[in-house]
């Protein structure tokens, strides 16, 4: 059984920078990726990353700012954010899939995290 914990959320300023961190159980060799949603609109994709981490996809809104990466040798997948802006304010989930390809789609994931809150303050 795979599970996956979120943690490194909270309140940060604009402009600050933010660590994310996806702690993985049972199987790493899934294609990853981190998804957000605010308040009154669907889960969107937020960034994603290849079983041994060699592939990246970004968000166009995300893309320069924020940076995921993966050590499989600790079963950890992270999402490094930076220039961060109050529209980044969202839970942020991290997800995986037992299928070949990037995780670019919501309806693609088979494991979700709990989510962990980031707020950023104008």
């Amino acid at each position: 059984q795979v599970q996956l914990v979120e943690s490194g959320g909270g309140l940060v300023q604009a402009g600050g920078s933010q660590r994310l961190s996806c702690v993985v159980s049972g199987r790493t060799l899934y294609s990853m990726a981190w998804f957000r949603q605010a308040p009154g609109k669907e889960r969107e994709f937020v960034a994603a990353i290849s079983g041994p981490g060699s592939l990246t996809s970004y968000a166009e809104y995300v893309k320069g700012r924020f940076t995921i990466s993966r050590d499989n040798a600790k079963n950890t997948m992270l999402l490094q954010m930076n220039s961060l802006k109050p529209e980044d304010t969202a839970v942020y989930y991290c997800a995986a899939s037992t299928a070949i390809g990037m995780l670019t789609s919501r309806l693609r994931a088979n494991y979700w995290g709990q989510g962990t809150q980031v707020t950023v303050s104008s």
